[in-house]
């Protein structure tokens, strides 16, 4: 398609003097007599480019310029006059003249500057559309890494799970606490504005809190009576056991904190580390919470189930003590505990 010019003068002479030399040139060119007739060209043409007079009726060359460069910035405007002045050169540039000519005009030089008008445009073109290109393959390449990330997330969440029901196949008394206590722990999240990214740190911390009872022994886990001083002082080293299982996998750095810690207690009287207050990972608080919750209201065989009456009231008792009073607050005043109701 070739590149089609508009000429806009108020002197007719001029208008046709120009169209012949530009279609010499290979250009097609339409003429206006004026801004407002040449902004109706504008509108209904496809135009490459405009060469315009300033002072016409109606409609001068510098309201032109402005108009179409409101609607069309990147439309090529070379203007002219037979009127010198800097400062209305510098305003016409301001404004997005490619460029400024002064009459009387040598058609040598308006080819010239329509070539370098054009030939910029091109580049200009050609610069947008090898944007585009790398947006394109950024845009793809997004769209693989995405993919890839789902693949491993959903290939670490299936490690997770295996892991998972390894505990299960333990301690079956449990069975479905790990899942439980994500659930639970996923509602303080959010309640507490943690992003996506945070939640899923949170997902799989949860799940993965009492990975270290795989370490346990079965007899000390499904001990039928209460449990002796060092079988408890053994069960408390489940944590730690935790934290060793995963601390070599990559994927698990940002949730070792959560394992360690779930059994630390609000007033320093937890393990395996004594932590006080917000020296505890907010994750492990929450974990925390839902963990003592599930594990309360589900049967063991020292024990009988407690209602979740009984177990509210625990937990209020220890606020400030095992857990951290405000993501107790949230647990209580949410009713999370009846996600499973």
């Amino acid at each position: 398609m070739e590149d089609q010019i508009l000429v806009v003068d108020d002197e007719e002479l001029i208008c046709s003097i120009f169209a012949k030399r530009l279609k010499k040139e290979g250009y097609s060119c339409i003429t206006a007599n004026n801004g407002r007739e040449a902004l109706n060209h504008f509108y209904k043409d496809t135009l490459t480019l405009i060469i315009s007079d300033i002072k016409m009726p109606q409609m001068d060359g510098m309201e032109l310029l402005k108009k179409v460069k409101a609607v069309d910035p990147k439309m090529m405007v070379i203007i002219m006059t037979s009127y010198p002045d800097i400062d209305l050169a510098v305003e016409a540039m301001r404004l997005g003249a490619f460029d400024f000519i002064i009459k009387p005009i040598e058609l040598d030089l308006v080819v010239l500057s329509i070539k370098k008008a054009l030939e910029r445009k091109r580049l200009e073109e050609e610069v947008e559309a090898y944007h585009h290109h790398l947006e394109k393959l950024v845009g793809e390449r997004t769209a693989k890494l995405q993919e890839a990330y789902h693949i491993l997330k959903r290939a670490h969440l299936d490690s997770v799970k295996v892991l998972v029901g390894a505990i299960d196949a333990k301690d079956p008394y449990t069975r479905g606490h790990s899942d439980r206590v994500r659930k639970m722990s996923i509602k303080m999240g959010s309640q507490l504005s943690f992003d996506e990214i945070r939640l899923e740190s949170l997902e799989y911390g949860a799940l993965l809190h009492d990975i270290g009872k795989i370490g346990i022994k079965d007899e000390v886990l499904q001990k039928q009576s209460s449990l002796s001083p060092e079988e408890y002082q053994n069960i408390q080293e489940h944590p730690l056991i935790g934290v060793k299982i995963v601390e070599g996998i990559d994927f698990f750095k940002d949730k070792i904190t959560m394992i360690r810690h779930h059994h630390e207690h609000f007033d320093g009287n937890g393990y395996p580390d004594a932590l006080v207050g917000e020296a505890i990972p907010v994750e492990a608080r929450i974990i925390a919470v839902a963990d003592t919750f599930d594990a309360m209201t589900s049967g063991r065989p020292h024990r009988g189930r407690m209602t979740i009456e009984d177990v509210l009231v625990e937990l209020e008792k220890d606020k400030g003590k095992k857990f951290d009073p405000y993501i107790l607050e949230i647990f209580l005043h949410e009713k999370i505990y009846l996600i499973f109701s």
